[in-house]
């Protein structure tokens, strides 16, 4: 038997996020491996102790086919704009200066940054409203959680 029509309008299947569920003001909330995540960045002790106290909003916006995501914390801000697809020079809150390319893939937001024949990835994607970013270098996951402000 058929259910009336009007009942198949009340379900409605869960859709894979857009680049515009990224937009707004996104508070870290929870860090796990962030440490080691530095470390294999080489970063130095001193840095990676101001890095692992910094707790930064993330501000995404687009405006046409731009995308801008800044880091901010009242220790370093820190801000990129790009286009989809196109690579570009960043340098990062650690002053690494990296050759820097970010897709939207599968509703995943992913960052692939290239320096000294080193390379890393940051996913992010949105689940039940929270933002999670994974900062992938060789074996080495750390996760981060935002929600929105």
């Amino acid at each position: 038997l058929c259910a009336p029509s009007g009942l198949l309008l009340l379900y409605k299947p869960k859709t894979m996020a857009t680049i515009h569920d990224f937009v707004g003001t996104w508070k870290l909330k929870d860090t796990i491996n962030f440490d080691e995540y530095m470390k294999a960045l080489d970063v130095g002790f001193a840095t990676r102790k101001v890095g692992n106290v910094a707790k930064p909003n993330l501000i995404i916006s687009v405006n046409g086919d731009l995308i801008t995501v800044k880091s901010q914390s009242k220790i370093k801000n820190t801000e990129i704009t790009f286009k989809l697809g196109e690579e570009f020079d960043e340098t990062t809150a650690d002053d690494r200066k990296t050759k820097t390319t970010i897709t939207f893939e599968n509703g995943k937001l992913i960052q692939l940054q290239k320096w000294n024949g080193k390379q890393t990835t940051i996913e992010r994607e949105l689940k039940d409203g929270i933002l999670t970013a994974r900062c992938i270098i060789g074996d080495i996951v750390c996760t981060r959680t935002y929600e929105k402000e």
